[in-house]
């Protein structure tokens, strides 16, 4: 599935969704009606906005108890949901979560991830983003954030960039919350780029653990593979056994699926670290 940075998600219940789609019968493609448990579904801020204004309209007239039930946890939520993101000056600064969206540049069919994060420095960021990708932590990194360079300790040491360890993402990021985007470069000889959008801030949720990969897709390149270009030409001699590098490729790491990924297993291996 494909996200998109202006859609939000919305935890709803099998009885929450059949409201939705009764109230608003064209987000019943997106509802996955047929499935039991909770699911998050995505809606962009002013399909939200519709939502809660019809939610609120059938409310007023509905007369089974168990839609109205429903139909007044769908409105708290998508109210406690527009409410909290892309209001950062509302949210006191340790308990702001941050939603980054995380795209590796140059791939086709994208790589990409979904996280929140806590505040934190640059440096740990960067860990948050190895771990979130699958990267190995091997080499050295930079961030570009409004033309200014934040680079890994052993750069700055060589006089490049602004010290990673002494900038914090909340010092980086818009004041008022709104979206904008930065770059992180990960092994200047692959020259790994990632695009990084800041997609708003939440509250953080009492019981909840952070980091937290909400999703993603597609695995990410083996280290030293050679880049984008590097990583294709890898794709194409695994898929081909005739290929004359068929074999030193499976000699060097097995057998690699390109499609294979949790957000389940990333998020363990986040909050691991």
């Amino acid at each position: 599935m494909r996200a998109f940075a202006d859609e939000l998600p919305v935890s709803l219940t099998k009885a929450q969704r059949a409201v939705v789609a009764e109230v608003c019968s064209h987000f019943r493609p997106r509802l996955e009606l047929d499935v039991g448990a909770e699911r998050a579904v995505r809606f962009r801020l002013e399909e939200l906005k519709m939502l809660h204004h019809e939610v609120g309209h059938a409310l007023h007239f509905e007369e089974d108890g168990r839609k109205r039930n429903s139909l007044r946890h769908v409105g708290d939520i998508v109210e406690k949901t527009m409410r909290r993101f892309f209001e950062i000056d509302a949210i006191p600064a340790t308990r702001r979560l941050y939603q980054l969206r995380i795209a590796l540049e140059g791939t086709t069919p994208e790589i990409w991830r979904r996280i929140q994060v806590k505040d934190c420095t640059l440096v740990r960021l960067h860990k948050h983003i190895q771990l979130a990708m699958g990267w190995e932590d091997y080499h050295l990194y930079s961030f570009d954030i409004a033309g200014v360079e934040y680079a890994d300790t052993e750069l700055v040491d060589e006089f490049y960039g602004e010290d990673a360890r002494e900038v914090r993402l909340g010092d980086v990021l818009p004041k008022g919350g709104q979206r904008s985007s930065f770059h992180y470069v990960y092994d200047f000889g692959d020259g790994w780029e990632h695009e990084i959008l800041f997609e708003g801030c939440s509250t953080v949720e009492p019981g909840s653990r952070y980091p937290e990969c909400l999703e993603g897709e597609r695995a990410c390149p083996p280290e030293d593979v050679g880049g984008v270009h590097g990583f294709e030409e890898y794709l194409a001699a695994l898929a081909d056994p005739t290929h004359s590098e068929h074999e030193s490729y499976m000699e060097w790491r097995g057998a690699f699926d390109p499609e294979k990924f949790s957000a389940e297993r990333v998020t363990k291996r986040m909050q691991r670290s």
